[in-house]
């Protein structure tokens, strides 16, 4: 017996191999013999740096970077095992949780360090780049990642706008002639799994504002910056579409990454799915197991156990899955190729008690060893 197991992270308590390797645990207990094949899994979002390190191979690079407001933070990355792909999330150099509540305004915070990060990926040789770009603390356009890569962004005096939304205000004149020469080698995916465009009422300033601490007035004159910066940007590039599906992703991030860099904005699943070429691990398999931290209708709205799911029922492949908890609207999963699922907690425990990791994963190995004599109960 072949088992492919592919379980997303329990966030706060299991990695996504950790909850894997505990299923398969469980599963042998059962079948000694079967072949139990633990995959990362990941959406783009928090997590996805380790969880492709961890299961492809690679290192974590750590390097001080320009935080949000311009402190100089920690940032880090991985570099997969091939040493030419970067695996980054945006969030680890200008991301909200870098940013006290109080301090939170979108005028001022900058995604330069985004820019760093990606210029020491290029210099240790890297020229393929993974990037989710979920839980910014921005809404600049992208301009401070692009003047950190040597786009120059000026007022009209020809000085360099300042950072954060505030600079697009000054913004007059984008030049690209000393960008860095390596990004015309380089190739950019990014995890994308917004749908919102630049401007507008579903643009990035009037929908992502709010949490960013934009009050009405600020977000109504960022929307009108965003719109000239756009107007400017396609003086340089026949691909800036503002109204692009994703392109007022991270504050307009997603924007800069198209129109400058040539980068695809790509649902996330599916993007961690190709990368670790989970298809292919899936053909041969008798059994696909899937999960995470809580399954409930919200799953089946492109969560990571739902691509797994689909790419299983390509090939007719029974499909199960295990989570923490369960909700009563998770059946809508059966409708979506998780043929049945299993919450792990097997009694009344606080959160903090079933989060642990060492009860977690007992809970995982005991759960998956129970479901799985059924299965070998029903063979004889």
């Amino acid at each position: 017996m072949k088992v492919v197991i592919v379980i997303d992270s329990f966030k706060g308590s299991l990695s996504s191999l950790e909850a894997g390797q505990a299923a398969g645990e469980g599963i042998r207990r059962v079948f000694p013999d079967a072949v139990t094949q633990v995959c990362p899994l990941a959406d783009g979002g928090e997590g996805t740096v380790e969880t492709l390190i961890s299961g492809m191979g690679g290192t974590i690079r750590e390097l001080p970077v320009t935080g949000p407001l311009g402190e100089t933070v920690n940032g880090r990355y991985g570099i997969l095992e091939d040493k030419t792909t970067a695996v980054i999330e945006m969030a680890d150099a200008a991301g909200i949780t870098l940013v006290l509540p109080e301090k939170r305004n979108p005028l001022y915070t900058t995604t330069y360090g985004v820019g760093e990060t990606i210029r020491d990926a290029i210099k240790e040789g890297c020229r393929k780049f993974i990037i989710g770009i979920g839980g910014s603390a921005t809404n600049d356009g992208g301009v401070g990642m692009l003047q950190a890569l040597g786009f120059d962004f000026l007022d009209r005096e020809g000085q360099s706008v300042p950072y954060g939304a505030q600079g697009l205000e000054k913004l007059a004149d984008i030049r690209t002639e000393h960008a860095l020469q390596e990004l015309r080698a380089c190739e950019f995916h990014i995890a994308c799994d917004v749908k919102n465009v630049l401007c507008g009422s579903e643009g990035c300033s009037a929908v992502f504002g709010p949490q960013k601490g934009a009050d009405d007035a600020m977000i109504h004159r960022m929307d009108e910056w965003l719109a000239n910066y756009a107007a400017l940007a396609a003086a340089c590039s026949s691909g800036a579409d503002p109204n692009y599906p994703g392109s007022g992703a991270a504050g307009g991030l997603g924007f800069a990454f198209r129109t400058f860099l040539g980068g695809s904005l790509e649902p996330g699943v599916e993007l961690i799915l190709g990368e670790t070429k989970l298809e292919q691990k899936l053909r041969d398999a008798d059994i696909v197991i899937t999960g995470e931290g809580r399954l409930d209708g919200q799953t089946v709205m492109g969560k990571a156990p739902i691509g797994v799911a689909a790419l299983a029922k390509k090939y007719s492949k029974r499909v199960l899955a295990f989570s923490g908890c369960v909700t009563e609207d998770a059946r809508a999963c059966n409708e979506h190729g998780i043929d049945a699922f299993f919450p792990i907690v097997r009694g009344a425990v606080s959160l903090e008690e079933a989060m642990e990791r060492t009860n977690a994963a007992r809970n995982m190995a005991d759960t998956a060893e129970q479901v799985f004599r059924l299965l070998s109960s029903c063979k004889q």
